[in-house]
């Protein structure tokens, strides 16, 4: 059964929201100590009753041991567990819900389920439903939802503490702030139109909107100027390994990976495809993709075409590492030792280059790499990151080359990865709502000296651009994507 309910003047928007009362285990399926089961609705407090076989409800808010029963046999107990009251509107999704912490055995939880099930006016939940009525409810907005599910999907440390503060607000707060000044700045230039000969109204209300609009403009700019990081922080930077056939790039990206995921052998061209894997490195997540080593004249169509993407994904990823064998480096120098399609990445920022099979090298010709990668080192500029002399076999060099990963990815996105005054764009839809945005308010720059009443309207146009992706304009389409990721019962 569904219902239409206005909800608060803030949002502007009527949505459909389910008046059935809903149930769903929160926890992981399977055996555990713990499984918690949820019930929201406006027949929880009847439930709940049923289901403890008392009149009168647990104190709100506090945990309280009972006995769980079966309705219809309520001599029957199914567990002991601990309740959960939880009136609304102050609970998670805004209206009256109670959790049943039950021991996590699946026939416990299986029969109170079960139980659950029988009752009139109850259902199972749809995934992500709790969360969709807090949304519904004007418990959180959009941004916030994003961020909840970033939680849940997050890998890395950085990823983590990202994640936690979009779920904090961080975002929210600085975008109904854009969109409070748009809104404000609109109602004064409407006010000029509507108003304009009365000398009630201040002479300075176009300029004050002018100069607000003015500065959201500046800051939604700089905002979009980030280089993605918040975006590759959240997805992943793309590193691209590349280097001449038997270089050792398989065996590098295995060591990294630290079990079998790219085929080793001697035999030059093995790698014909792009073999990706995802690391954490210092908390930052780093999609590795091991590519064909590049030979000047190969007759084998399915190689070169391999050789043809390796050349692509290095050129376009974040990070590079090139791969020499020490001896060839030894032998011709870093640079002759590559093919002249892949001397151009020894220039491009962000690259590391590894001298590999240190381990093949008598102690004199260890010596003397060493002497020549610090050279080339030298002559990197600031934006490379050095040169690593490393054994896979031995790990000699290692621990140095992960070093410097980590530093280049440090020096990437802030010494403190997520900073704590920081907050990145994380998603494409919000770089697109706010290149909209930015490109209304130049359009307002460009006529609110000739046309007010075409200003005040690409002002609407701009803060309805920033309230798509608050959620506080038109997003059904957003919110669809979104909660079929959720979990049934979160």
């Amino acid at each position: 059964m569904f219902a239409i309910r206005r909800l608060g003047a803030a949002r502007r928007t009527v949505r459909w929201l389910s008046t059935d009362t809903i149930y769903a285990l929160s926890t992981a399926p399977g055996k555990s100590a713990i499984a918690i089961v949820r019930i929201s609705g406006a027949q929880t407090p009847s439930v709940l009753r049923r289901m403890l076989a008392r009149e009168h409800l647990p104190r709100a808010r506090q945990a309280t041991v009972a006995r769980l029963v079966d309705p219809s046999d309520p001599s029957d107990t199914l567990d002991t567990a601990v309740c959960l009251w939880l009136p609304g509107p102050q609970s998670y999704t805004g209206e009256d819900m109670a959790e049943l912490h039950v021991h996590g055995g699946p026939a416990v939880v299986s029969s109170v389920l079960g139980a659950l099930g029988a009752l009139d006016g109850l259902r199972m939940a749809q995934a992500g439903e709790f969360t969709r009525r807090a949304f519904d409810l004007g418990k959180l907005d959009l941004t916030t939802l994003e961020g909840i599910s970033d939680v849940l999907n997050a890998e890395t440390e950085q990823q983590r503490r990202l994640a936690v503060r979009q779920m904090g607000g961080a975002l929210q707060h600085r975008y109904s702030t854009w969109r409070a000044q748009l809104v404000q700045a609109r109602a004064m230039v409407e006010a000029e139109v509507d108003f304009g000969d009365e000398e009630a109204l201040e002479s300075n209300t176009v300029t004050r909107a002018v100069q607000l609009a003015r500065s959201v403009r500046k800051q939604v700019a700089e905002h979009l100027d980030d280089r993605r990081r918040g975006e590759i922080l959240r997805g992943g930077a793309r590193l691209a390994i590349v280097g001449p056939p038997n270089a050792g790039k398989s065996t590098l990206l295995n060591a990294l990976v630290q079990r079998p995921a790219a085929i080793v052998s001697p035999v030059a061209g093995t790698t014909r495809d792009i073999v990706e894997v995802t690391l954490d490195i210092a908390g930052f997540p780093l999609v590795v993709s091991d590519t064909a080593g590049l030979r000047q004249h190969t007759s084998d169509l399915v190689e070169e075409e391999g050789v043809r993407r390796a050349l692509a994904a290095s050129r376009d990823a974040d990070l590079r590492m090139v791969v020499v064998d020490c001896q060839d480096a030894l032998n011709h120098g870093i640079a002759h030792a590559l093919a002249p399609e892949y001397r151009e990445l020894l220039h491009l920022p962000q690259t590391l280059v590894v001298l590999s099979k240190a381990d093949t090298l008598a102690p004199s010709e260890l010596k003397h790499v060493e002497h020549i990668s610090r050279e080339f080192a030298a002559g990197m500029g600031s934006d490379g990151w050095g040169v690593a002399v490393v054994s896979c076999e031995t790990t000699q060099g290692w621990e140095r080359m992960v070093g410097r990963l980590a530093e280049g990815m440090r020096r990437t996105w802030g010494a403190q990865g997520v900073a704590a005054e920081a907050m990145p764009l994380t998603k494409a839809r919000h770089r697109e709502h706010l290149r909209t945005c930015a490109a209304r308010l130049e359009a307002f720059a460009r006529v609110v000296d000739d046309d007010l009443v075409l200003a005040a309207e690409e002002l609407r146009a701009a803060a309805d651009a920033i309230g798509r992706i608050t959620g506080a304009v038109g997003i059904e389409d957003v919110l669809d994507a979104l909660f079929s990721e959720f979990c049934i019962g979160k």
